[in-house]
């Protein structure tokens, strides 16, 4: 069992407060991602986890057993960092049987293991080369075997891909998944890449200023996001998110004394050239100044008396500094208290004739 439970914990670097009261569980066999800014604090979570970094308060359990100041090579965790860490002089089967070495594992048994793990992660051809003269990938590879031959409950993985192409990123992401699936065994990977988190795990945590913002499906957090960092965190472009105080001048209708802030995806809307208004609707003009051609979709940005404000489109593309419409469904519209956290309790009650008309664009 490599279940993973964090209590109330703690982390402090001299009198700067990094992470605090974080409670976290990690299922068993999961795949879990920390996700977040920089300096969000899940690369130090993930220290803690590992035993690198001693945690200021607060417990951390692995499995049943709790670990708090058990020393990392007892922990029964393998990690990969983002620059590999490989012995340059070493050869590709020095390397990944490293630690075994060093835990007297016999002969026999250090082939049998490398053999069947370097088949796994397609390294068997290379087993006589040293990191020098692998890609980027392949060394990546190499970690992930070297970790893998320990057999261990638990993956822990520091933005292993960050060093990485875009199109060598993507086979990795896709080599990690199905590895994940053939291991059964815990991940927990930690990234500042949306996509990353979105595409890999079937959990995410979203983490900012050494605070939990959102644990949940990676759905889950897209379509029912808690609160507006969420909400603009996930999803490219970003949920666009409007002020109480610049729409109000435009509505046809109320908005609750509660609601600080509208938000909606840029899918999620209509551009046309002709203004149709629909009740139900929140609808506004726009001026086209940018449009980002990406293939099947486009990305627009726009001139609009809410702001600036993205969409994106599947459409036939129109030409920048025309002048369209916006229609947004209420059904799709998202409601933030003025704390910035989520007024789902007032997003059906609401759901009527509210109708932006008009406006210069400003």
């Amino acid at each position: 069992m490599a279940q993973i439970v964090l209590k109330q914990i703690e982390k402090s670097f001299k009198q700067d407060k990094v992470i605090e009261g974080l409670d976290l569980t990690i299922e068993d066999g999961s795949f879990t991602v920390l996700v977040g800014p920089s300096g969000c604090g899940k690369s130090t979570t993930l220290r803690m986890i590992a035993g690198l970094d001693k945690e200021s308060g607060g417990e951390i359990w692995i499995g049943d057993h709790c670990v708090n100041g058990v020393e990392p090579g007892k922990r029964n965790i393998a990690m990969v960092f983002q620059n590999y860490a490989l012995y340059p002089m070493m050869t590709v089967k020095e390397n990944i049987e490293f630690g075994l070495v060093n835990r007297k594992v016999p002969r026999t048994e250090r082939e049998r293991l490398v053999k069947e793990i370097t088949e796994v992660v397609g390294l068997a051809e290379y087993l006589h080369k040293k990191p020098q003269a692998l890609s980027g990938g392949q060394r990546q590879r190499v970690a992930l075997a070297r970790a893998m031959v320990k057999n261990p409950g638990v993956f822990l993985m520091d933005e292993p891909l960050s060093n990485l192409d875009a199109k060598l990123r993507h086979q990795m992401r896709t080599e990690l998944i199905q590895l994940h699936k053939r291991l059964g065994a815990t991940f927990v990977f930690v990234t500042h890449d949306q996509v990353e988190a979105m595409s890999m795990g079937d959990r995410i945590v979203i983490m900012n200023k050494g605070r939990i913002q959102q644990a949940d499906s990676p759905m889950k957090i897209y379509d029912d996001p808690d609160n507006v960092f969420t909400a603009q965190f996930i999803g490219t472009p970003p949920m666009n998110v409007i002020d109480r105080e610049r729409i109000l001048p435009f509505l046809n209708g109320q908005l609750h004394d509660e609601i600080g802030q509208l938000g909606f995806r840029p899918e999620k809307t209509t551009m046309t050239t002709e203004n149709r208004q629909q009740p139900g609707h929140l609808q506004f003009p726009a001026r086209i100044l940018t449009r980002e051609t990406l293939g099947a979709e486009i990305i627009y940005q726009l001139e609009s008396v809410l702001g600036l404000v993205s969409v994106k489109s599947f459409l036939k593309p129109l030409e920048s500094a025309s002048e369209v419409y916006i229609s947004v469904s209420m059904q799709d519209l998202y409601y933030f208290d003025r704390g910035g956290v989520r007024a789902r309790q007032h997003e059906r009650a609401e759901v009527g004739e509210l109708i932006v008309l008009g406006g210069n664009y400003s």
